[in-house]
């Protein structure tokens, strides 16, 4: 059973204890002698107060709430609420519990106790017990009367019996329990409505975010593969080399980033390697800086998020016949992680640059998924120079 189901029971269990020590307190507290405990307990018309309240919460909160309420069948449930405000009505149950205390009885002149020397007198038609020294004040139980009607009589001249009140009481009652049972049944409703939409929002971002590594992945194998082709071409004595950083990146790209998160040592050999492929392919007029500041520890990061951005520097920074320089910094601080890229801008690629590619997209949607306000990203173009910076907190 979980923790929250627990905490459930033990509330319901504390409530209905409390519920059941308010007619002992209430009663009590009216009442000409106290009632004990275990002759309280005794009482049939007790345990019919304490049960009627409590089958009508469960019966409406499990029932007819989902049965009929929150289908809405609203009629058949108004006429069923009717039914059985007009079961309490007749039952009256908090009027039957007054009614079995004698002390409450006395205390409301709904009985008047007759004095010893008062025993074998007749009052009308009806006579009122003996009182003995071993009933300790008890005595057999006369018909009501109310102190204002002694001496009255009704139209065939008898002693006018007083009729019993109104038992506002017990409906009070019936309408706290049903609005209770509704109200706590109404949460439970609006809580499981707001897990399932929670639950149908993580289906829906998982789906999108194994969409969006669907398509980085085959773009980024793909650019790899055709340096590898580069390199076999030209029968360059690097290729057993690339092909075995190939088979790193391949792996991690086809195993590894299957979890939303992973090792950010994984993500940064992952990147040297490729880093690595990319200097067989350039020549040597492009000059790479690549750097690793920081305590790499246990940390970990969103896979492939750097990688794009690293991708489009050398598709976009690199001229067969002018110099460049790339530069790609990761540092590692203790609340967050930063990654920084530059390379120069050539003319003809301009216009690159101010079009949004699939792969930035695609990143730009993971980071909104799995780094929501915990990000920064800065893509820039500034003196003829291409910059990133994005930064992840820890």
């Amino acid at each position: 059973m979980s923790r929250f189901k627990v905490f459930s029971v033990v509330i319901h269990i504390a409530g209905w204890l409390l519920f059941m020590a308010f007619p002992l307190v209430f009663l009590n507290s009216r009442s000409l002698y106290n009632t004990s405990v275990t002759s309280f307990l005794e009482k049939p018309a007790y345990w019919i107060f304490c049960l009627t309240y409590i089958v009508l919460f469960y019966s409406n909160a499990y029932l007819f709430i989902p049965q009929f309420f929150l289908k809405k069948k609203y009629l058949i449930y108004s006429i069923i609420c009717v039914v059985l405000l007009g079961c309490v009505y007749m039952l009256q149950p908090f009027d039957r519990l007054l009614r079995s205390t004698e002390g409450w009885r006395m205390r409301n002149g709904m009985v008047i106790p007759p004095p010893p020397s008062f025993d074998g007198r007749r009052f009308g038609h009806h006579r009122f017990g003996t009182l003995s020294p071993d009933t300790q004040g008890a005595f057999e139980r006369p018909p009501y009367f109310h102190p204002d009607s002694l001496g009255q009589k009704n139209r065939f001249g008898h002693p006018r019996r007083f009729r019993k009140p109104f038992d506002s009481t017990s409906l009070f009652i019936f309408l706290m329990i049903m609005a209770l049972s509704m109200a706590i049944k109404t949460v439970q409703q609006w809580q499981l409505t707001e897990q399932r939409a929670a639950r149908a929002e993580a289906d829906k971002t998982n789906a999108e975010l194994s969409f969006l590594k669907a398509q980085i992945n085959p773009h980024f194998l793909f650019n790899t593969l055709n340096n590898i082709y580069t390199l076999a071409a030209i029968k360059d004595d690097n290729a057993a080399d690339s092909i075995m950083k190939l088979s790193n990146i391949m792996r991690y790209v086809t195993d590894d980033v299957a979890e939303d998160f992973v090792p950010l040592q994984s993500e940064i050999d992952c990147i040297s390697d490729y880093i690595e492929l990319q200097r067989l392919r350039i020549g040597k007029n492009t000059a790479v800086n690549f750097e690793v500041n920081g305590n790499i520890g246990i940390r970990k990061i969103a896979p492939l998020v750097m990688m794009t951005f690293i991708e489009n520097v050398f598709k976009y920074g690199v001229s067969k016949h002018e110099p460049s320089a790339i530069d790609i910094m990761i540092n590692i601080h203790e609340l967050d992680i930063s990654f920084y890229c530059k390379n120069r801008i050539f003319g003809l690629q301009k216009s690159d640059y101010q079009r949004t590619g699939i792969g930035i997209k695609n990143t730009r949607q993971r980071l909104e998924h799995l780094y929501p306000g915990k990000h920064l990203l800065s893509i820039s173009s500034l003196n003829n120079e291409y910059i990133v910076q994005l930064t992840l907190q820890a």
